[in-house]
């Protein structure tokens, strides 16, 4: 297909049993550009369709079997990922054509068949298809360049990660995720879900933090009615409910430790036993995991179990902190600038460098979590189409030194006094470099000097 013209070229594939009509339909289509091809039976159809790839199928509702058009559909439906289909109907038909459309079909079209009608419908419908794949496209590209599953980020950190988790996805291998509070985790999690084999069954996250034994217990195998005082009916665990699935227990580290023993025995047997019965029931359920403390340290501690931990450490993913990638605060801001705008309605505001700067320079305890909420905030307060420093919350202002939108340079350099002139020089090149990722073009614009002399001052000090 083609989706650069006004009018794209579809392959569209026609199937009526009626000669002549089809002949009339497909020269109508192909007058417009399209690409047509004619068959004239339910086995013809199949055949194209599990060999071919059509953007469009317009099919008559009854030819030798009273509703082979519908079987069309179906079959439709499973070979073409991306193309719509269009019923064309007799009157006494209408009724299943409106069923077919709740199955699926795009549209449908009754005899006899006005052309323009017919050129219309199908306009549309392939002008569905190709934004959906054009849709599909720009993801994929997206996902490439910045970002994985609303992971979003161009260092080396998060494209290391990012490549990690589609090797991961796919399999069933336990996952534990590391990373201070506010770094994602919950998102990595739905991520590696929704790429795995179990992504149409349920994901379901429980937070360990602060729960005791006895509720994690119930929350995590149920219970049968009468199990204890105010047990009135009868409630799945979450194993049960994310059988087939993906269980995410958030906090893992805060488990208590014989709830840690119940655990390991299920992950070991994949038997659940509601609280209060005694019958057995079998799950399969991926495990992923999530904590923010140092495990390791805890097993040495004796507060983690070792043999838990080895079971649900398949694989570990390190989430970097955000002051430990500042590089992707700039993609990170705009991307959320652009949603909160989108939600409320603005237009996405312009992104002042200095303010991004400013952000750079900031450590970020909240992590993503504490830049998305920083973010909502100006977008929100702003009256304008632009982001600047004086929208920044006071407390960011305050932490970087600064009331108002002063010059980003002279912040980078504040708590240089006692230095010499070129110990100071030398610190702020290095400062800008690093908080700008390397790029000499920024590391310079902060500066405010031109990249040929920042190109000198970097041999005069032979930085790399």
């Amino acid at each position: 297909m083609n989706t650069k013209d006004e009018n794209p070229t579809a392959q569209i594939l026609v199937v009526d049993d009626e000669v002549g009509h089809a002949e009339v339909m497909a020269e109508g289509l192909r007058r417009l550009g399209h690409v047509c091809t004619i068959v004239h039976d339910l086995p013809s159809a199949k055949d194209e369709l599990s060999h071919g790839q059509f953007d469009l199928i317009v099919t008559d509702l009854s030819m030798d079997g009273e509703k082979d058009g519908l079987d069309v559909l179906a079959e439709a439906r499973k070979t073409q990922n991306n193309a719509e289909t269009i019923m064309v109907t007799a009157h006494g038909d209408v009724p299943t054509a409106k069923a077919a459309i709740k199955g699926g079909a795009f549209d449908f079209i009754e005899k006899p068949i006005d052309l323009d009608v017919l050129r219309t419908l199908c306009s549309n419908a392939i002008n569905t298809v190709f934004l959906r794949d054009e849709n599909t496209s720009l993801r994929q590209r997206i996902d490439e360049h910045y970002g994985f599953e609303g992971i979003i980020g161009h260092s080396p950190a998060i494209r290391n990660l990012i490549q990690t988790m589609r090797q991961v996805a796919p399999s069933n291998i336990p996952v534990l995720i590391t990373g201070e509070s506010g770094t994602g985790k919950e998102l990595v999690a739905q991520a590696l879900h929704n790429n795995s084999k179990r992504a149409k069954k349920q994901f379901v996250p429980l937070n360990c933090a602060g729960l005791s034994e006895s509720i994690l217990e119930d929350e995590l195998f149920g219970h049968v009615r009468g199990a204890f005082t105010g047990a009135d009916r009868e409630r799945e665990g979450r194993f049960e409910y994310a059988n087939n699935g993906t269980l995410f227990l958030d906090e893992v580290g805060d488990m208590p430790l014989p709830m840690q023993a119940k655990l390991l025995r299920v992950l070991e047997s994949g038997e659940v036993v509601r609280l209060g019965s005694n019958k057995v029931l079998h799950v399969d359920v991926r495990l992923i995991s999530a904590t923010n403390r140092d495990l390791t340290n805890k097993v040495k501690e004796g507060t983690f179990r070792e043999d838990l931990y080895f079971r649900i450490k398949g694989v570990e993913l390190h989430l970097p902190s955000l002051r430990e990638r500042r590089e992707d605060i700039p993609l990170l801001v705009s991307h959320y600038a652009n949603q909160f705008a989108q939600q409320l309605e603005k237009p996405a505001p312009e992104i002042a460098e200095d303010l991004n700067m400013m952000l750079m320079q900031f450590d970020w305890p909240g992590n993503v979590r504490q830049l998305i909420n920083v973010v909502q905030n100006m977008v929100i307060i702003n009256t304008e189409n632009r982001l600047d420093p004086q929208h920044l919350p006071q407390e960011i202002k305050q932490a970087l030194g600064s009331d108002s939108s002063s010059d980003t340079t002279s912040s980078i350099i504040n708590d240089s006094a006692g230095l010499r002139l070129d110990q100071i020089e030398k610190q702020a090149i290095r400062n800008a470099l690093r908080i700008n990722a390397g790029n000499r073009e920024q590391a310079a614009k902060m500066l405010g000097i031109g990249e040929r002399t920042l190109y000198r001052k970097l041999k005069e000090y032979g930085l790399k």
